[in-house]
């Protein structure tokens, strides 16, 4: 088994956010990730310190998201590049990781 090291990226959003559908439109169709994950939390909060959360009675559409993707280091750096010119600072995260083959 080899080792290959690779970088990982984390994008912040909520299920409100129209950035969603373009994200994994870019992620999907336009760069071709190695792979692509979307979670729905059921509470989050960020800055402004508002938690959101999801009960039976209230089903909120400000739930948070994140979407995680892997692929080459200089080809997440690229795609976080464009990212940033439309999401907030603060709500994108990477780091390198390791992936055996």
């Amino acid at each position: 088994m080899t080792q290959k090291q690779m970088k990982m990226a984390r994008v912040y959003l909520n299920e409100s956010s129209a950035h969603l559908d373009k994200l994994i439109t870019l992620l999907k169709d336009v760069e071709q990730v190695k792979g692509a994950t979307v979670y729905r939390g059921i509470e989050g909060f960020g800055g402004s310190g508002k938690v959101h959360t999801a009960s039976l009675v209230d089903l909120s559409q400000e739930l948070p998201i994140t979407v995680e993707f892997y692929d080459d280091a200089d080809k997440v750096n690229a795609i976080i590049e464009h990212l940033s010119k439309n999401i907030k600072p603060g709500h994108i995260i990477s780091w390198l990781v390791d992936i055996n083959s």
